[in-house]
């Protein structure tokens, strides 16, 4: 269990390290991901070992993490439904 709780924390730090030494935008989906993926191990640790104070803040961690990913899917697709047409009805994915 300590490993799996290792790995969480390693995702969500990594991401903020990375953010913060500028090699990472926090706009980005890898950050997003990280986040989510960290958080989301870490809550579920902290569900079976019964801490709740970690369970609302990684819960909560989780939650708004997801809420960015979905942000930034909804931005991806009214982009891309908003793309011109190429030549041979082909739309732009950038």
């Amino acid at each position: 269990m300590q490993l799996i709780s290792l790995v969480g924390a390693a995702l969500v730090l990594s991401a903020f390290v990375a953010s913060q030494l500028g090699r990472m935008s926090t706009e980005g989906a890898a950050y997003r991901l990280m986040n989510l993926a960290g958080s989301v191990i870490l809550t579920i640790v902290a569900v079976l070992g019964r801490v709740w104070g970690f369970v609302v803040l990684n819960g909560v961690w989780a939650l708004v993490s997801l809420a960015g990913i979905v942000r930034l899917l909804r931005g991806r697709s009214a982009r891309i439904e908003a793309a011109p047409a190429e030549p041979g009805g082909v739309t732009s994915m950038e």
